[in-house]
């Protein structure tokens, strides 16, 4: 058991300095690199002319200097001004297609909102160049080793229609006069999937040789969460072969900024960058042979730039005739479902990855849809989440019965291990042998309490997991004050929670110490679960054990509610079982350890 406990303890540790970490070291540190990178954006970004250029004669893009070629930063609305535009009025997105280089530049989810706030902004996805936190999406075509004119992202395209939406296709078209005019033929359907058509007719005398190409470009590094339990950054599915299911790759920004460039080559998957609840993926042609690649780069010590892209094989273009190539753009909410629909109707590889469903995708994806049941058939996200706790716990109840069972049994047994460690002192292995010869006599297993719990973490981290990542957490209310599980307990014992007429004050790293009523309730209902588990012997790790409720209160204080309501839940119901299992054994219940009895002293003798 003591073997156990160091377990126990030795992760517990292992949390806390991660946790530590992340609070006082990371998040100051990206803090402060948010404030230089919004700074930077202020007086420098990028105009059209100096952004990434599509693959060039070498097949790959390439970044150009950013000498001579910067202006100053514009808001988002002059640069929208600033490009003849076509609108986008999806059913689900809103946005335009700039004509200056036919990009995907503008793209707004009005049903998903910044803030619970009712004036809050929508989410804007994508955004143009010029403007604060270039991220647009451009398609095209590259030659090898011949002197043609191609569209670039100056190129002005013309459309013939104003509008796009869904089932009113927009095409685009460009004579580059010398023969080749190219057409590009833009669709949205009713969610976020865009299909882009490029079709290119030789009008001239001579054979070209035309490279397809598709790229998502992201200036400045986005705000993660950076924590380990989920993926933000650059990502894709590869296929080495073309009847393999494919290969998960993940970077962080870190990675590709280290590393300035990663290929890949593939026949068909998809490539993007993913938020931790957005995602902007492209998608070539199924079977597709291409050349995928992420890269980095930090031009004159302006912002940082990444760049996904991927490049199809050559397609020979004779006089007179005409070629085509198709490629699909997902940009919008990672919803589990739609992600499934188009995996399957597109057949596009492995999309389900595109959500971090993690180590346990077993459980998780279960787990997902267990809650997404409850929630259409009780109206309330917060409590699917509870109600799917309580199911977990019955499934799991005969493990969790054992181990209660075998705590239970230590527990009534401590008071007689007190008076073995008060007899034998400071000699471990005598006091060993007869705590061995104790269990065996009383047919107690000590290490049986440990290993059902063990059992349980990966499903109960599955669960959590689940309500970290799913957007159907995302802005879900809950009762009383929690207006938005996803975000931290809006009160703090600062201002009495909010009873007190003064605001909380932004106190910085020390921020950790404002907590509010649903991490003190968890914190709470820590130590109680604790205070009926069998003391630990050694006094050290008795005072580990009582601080790590404190600790964990303030560390997780900053978390999700809904993680924090479903931690204190979950400790409310396990509290529950052990009482039910420790009163039917006839065991103390609270207060640590009982005292042996201690023989009467003998009466004192009469003076004489």
């Amino acid at each position: 058991m003591s073997d156990q406990k160091n377990l126990i303890i030795a992760i517990a540790l292992s949390v806390a300095i991660l946790l530590g970490f992340q609070l006082f070291i990371e998040k100051p540190r990206q803090d402060r690199q948010r404030e230089q990178q919004a700074t930077q954006q202020q007086a420098q970004v990028p105009t059209d002319s100096s952004v990434p250029q599509a693959p060039g004669n070498t097949g790959l893009p390439q970044l150009p200097s950013l000498a001579q070629q910067v202006d100053q930063a514009q808001s988002r609305e002059k640069a929208l001004a600033a490009a003849p535009r076509v609108k986008i009025e999806g059913k689900r997105i809103v946005g335009s297609l700039n004509l200056i280089g036919g990009r995907i530049d503008d793209i707004v989810l009005p049903e998903y909102k910044e803030t619970i706030k009712p004036d809050s902004q929508p989410i804007h996805l994508l955004s143009p160049a010029g403007g604060p936190s270039p991220y647009y999406v451009e398609f095209g075509w590259t030659a090898a080793g011949a002197n043609v004119a191609l569209p670039s992202g100056q190129t002005r395209w013309t459309a013939d229609k104003d509008v796009l939406k869904p089932g009113q296709p927009v095409t685009l078209t460009w004579d580059n006069g010398q023969g080749l005019v190219f057409t590009r033929v833009v669709s949205v359907d009713d969610d976020y999937l865009f299909t882009v058509t490029q079709k290119v007719e030789n009008r001239g005398g001579s054979a070209v040789t035309l490279f397809p190409y598709a790229l998502a470009s992201r200036h400045g590094t986005p705000r993660t969460d950076g924590l380990y339990i989920l993926h933000e950054g650059p990502l894709g599915v590869f296929r080495a072969k073309a009847d393999e299911n494919g290969t998960l790759k993940e970077f962080t920004y870190k990675d590709i900024a280290d590393d300035q460039s990663v290929e890949f080559d593939s026949f068909g998957g998809w490539i993007g960058f993913t938020d931790k609840y957005w995602l902007t993926a492209l998608v070539p042609a199924v079977g597709q042979n291409i050349k995928a690649r992420f890269t980095h780069a930090k031009p004159n010590g302006g912002p940082e730039r990444y760049q996904v892209d991927y490049l199809g094989g050559g397609l020979q273009l004779e006089p007179g005739k005409t070629i085509e190539n198709t490629s699909l753009l997902f940009a919008g909410a990672k919803e589990v479902k739609l992600i499934d629909r188009y995996e399957e109707q597109h057949q596009i590889a492995r999309f389900d990855l595109a959500i971090d469903w993690g180590w346990f995708y077993f459980l998780t994806r279960p787990m997902f849809f267990a809650i997404d049941l409850l929630n259409r058939l009780i109206g309330s996200i917060g409590l699917a989440m509870l109600a799917l706790t309580v199911i977990v716990k019955l499934l799991f109840f005969p493990l969790a019965y054992k181990s209660y069972v075998a705590m239970s049994a230590m527990k009534k047994l401590q008071p007689e291990m007190q008076r073995l460690r008060e007899r034998y002192g400071e000699n471990r292995e005598m006091m060993q042998k007869e705590l061995m010869a104790l269990y065996k006599r009383e047919k107690v297993n000590p290490a049986a309490g440990c290993l059902p719990i063990l059992l349980q973490i990966p499903v109960f981290f599955a669960l959590y997991k689940v309500l970290y990542i799913a957007i159907e957490m995302r802005h879900a209310p809950f009762y009383g004050w929690i207006k938005d599980l996803s975000a931290p307990d809006p009160t703090s014992w600062i201002n009495g929670f909010g009873l007190l007429p003064w605001a909380v004050p932004d106190l910085g790293p020390l921020g950790i110490i404002s907590i509010g009523v649903w991490p003190i309730i968890m914190g709470v209902t820590m130590y109680l679960q604790m205070k009926m588990n069998p003391t630990p012997p050694d006094p050290v790790q008795q005072k580990i054990f009582a601080l790590m409720p404190v600790v964990f209160t303030f560390m997780l204080g900053h978390f999700a509610a809904g993680l924090v309501i479903y931690w204190s839940w979950n400790n409310t119901l396990s509290i529950i079982q052990q009482y039910v299992i420790m009163k039917r054994m006839g065991v103390k219940i609270g207060g640590g350890a009982e005292k042996p009895e201690t023989p009467a002293k003998p009466a004192a003798k009469p003076k004489k």
